[in-house]
């Protein structure tokens, strides 16, 4: 597995950063652009944001070199595609094939969520809006002479067109170049399913695996867009926070907050991962998808919908939901999307209610979500569960969720196996192998939950 997020360069700093309970929210960065130049405490204000903060991926090094990548087309890339080719790299490092044989590598795709959002785009489509700049400039009084100096300076101001822009900005090149530099000749190719990317890429990855069509896959999501049109999109749903921390299910949650991040990870037929002596994270047991349906609203949660996939992915693992410990959320901080996910959660969970043997009472769940400590990660946020989760297994600890001083009350969550778990903790059992869930929801009402195991040798 790979990670890279907010106050995490890789991996190992993401869990430790997750189990120290690091608040990787932050404000916008001077670096990336001038928050002051969109920002408006009011939330109907146009062209405006209401939020200024947000969880950003630390400053890496790129050696272009090192992939056989001209430098002089970098300005014309997508950071994504080559923050895409470190993460891929370091997954398949930390699996344990960063020498793999070609034959190995011809059986090897690789499948990733991505969304709409690629930074270049917005700078070459603006560099475009030129003819409109003329007549404003030359309706305003401006000489033709005047008017074209100043359109050529502003031009300055964003990525020029040329032969490599067209590549540079496209979402699937992310896994094209991937498979392109890491020499794989399984599928590559992108999916969008929104905030549910990542774990819809795996789902597909997987079902490649099991038809034999490759014998390994990366898998995951990726996304590096905290820019100003996603400020924007995210101010005028509108769905941020108006605080300064996301608090998913917390009583006094009151919205999202973004993030950029990439994670990816390793997959294998299990008999293939024990015949070849593989480091196995956790066990992907089973896999839930849903759609929404006819409803309200393209982009209100519909806790029916939900529940449909996760009980499909609890009759595809062939185990009972009340079987697991732990259960990463999608959890984005808003009131309404926490409340349906928690009545989703209840549906499947509250059905034929029993206490849990070994446990003084009905609350032996751990709920959480990682959206608290480096915000909504959009293509990436699944994988970023995903990746909590497993490690969760392997290490045997139960995560904590941070900002979290109350359970909604909207929730009764007293009344629900479930308990907000706000402190590391060693995962006990009673013998039984450990099992978590993991749940990635989008707009457009596409839902995803995967029940994954502790892998016992």
């Amino acid at each position: 597995m790979s990670a890279l997020f907010p106050d995490a360069p890789n991996l190992n700093q993401y869990w430790d950063n997750i189990i120290n309970k690091i608040d990787s929210i932050i404000d916008v960065p001077e670096s990336r652009w001038n928050i002051e130049d969109y920002y408006d405490i009011d939330s109907e204000a146009p062209d405006k944001t209401y939020c200024k903060r947000g969880g950003f991926i630390p400053d890496i090094d790129f050696n272009p070199i090192e992939f056989g990548i001209p430098p002089n087309i970098l300005e014309v890339t997508d950071v994504t595609q080559m923050l895409g080719l470190l993460v891929a790299k370091s997954a398949m490092e930390n699996a344990g094939y960063a020498d793999a044989e070609t034959e190995v590598l011809d059986a090897t795709g690789v499948i990733l969520g991505v969304t709409a959002g690629m930074k270049l785009l917005g700078s070459l489509t603006s560099r475009l809006q030129y003819p409109v700049w003329e007549k404003v400039l030359r309706r305003s009084g401006l000489s033709e002479n005047d008017t074209k100096q100043i359109i050529e300076k502003i031009k300055k101001a964003y990525v020029p067109w040329e032969e490599n822009s067209f590549p540079g900005m496209l979402g699937n090149v992310i896994a094209g170049r991937i498979a392109n530099r890491l020499n794989l000749g399984g599928t590559n190719c992108t999916v969008d399913a929104a905030c549910a990317s990542s774990l819809s890429a795996m789902k597909m990855a997987i079902s490649d695996l099991l038809e034999y069509r490759a014998d390994m896959m990366i898998a995951g999501g990726v996304d590096a867009d905290n820019s100003p049109m996603m400020y924007m999109c995210f101010s005028k749903t509108p769905a941020f926070t108006s605080g300064d921390n996301p608090r998913p299910f917390d009583q006094d949650s009151g919205g999202v907050m973004i993030g950029e991040g990439l994670g990816m990870v390793v997959l294998k037929r299990l008999e293939d991962a024990e015949r070849d002596g593989d480091r196995i994270y956790a066990l992907i047991k089973g896999i839930g998808a849903s759609s929404d349906g006819k409803f309200k609203s393209i982009y209100a949660p519909r806790s029916s919908g939900q529940a449909k996939a996760i009980k499909r992915a609890y009759e595809d693992a062939n185990v009972e939901p009340l079987s697991i410990g732990l259960l990463e959320a999608h959890g984005t901080g808003t009131d309404a999307g926490d409340l349906a996910e928690f009545e989703g959660l209840k549906e499947i969970f509250n059905a034929g209610k029993a206490k849990k043997s070994g446990f003084q009472n009905n609350q032996h769940i751990a709920l959480g979500s990682i959206k608290s400590q480096i915000g909504h990660t959009k293509a990436a946020a699944g994988v970023a569960g995903l990746i909590k989760t497993a490690l969760a297994l392997h290490h045997k600890i139960l995560p904590p969720t941070i900002n979290i001083d109350r359970p909604s009350d909207k929730m009764e969550i007293e009344k629900t196996p479930f308990y907000l778990n706000t402190e590391p903790r060693p995962w006990f059992t009673n013998g039984e192998p450990r099992r978590a869930g993991v749940s990635s929801f989008g707009f457009g009402g596409t839902n995803f939950h995967y029940v994954l195991e502790e892998f016992q040798a």
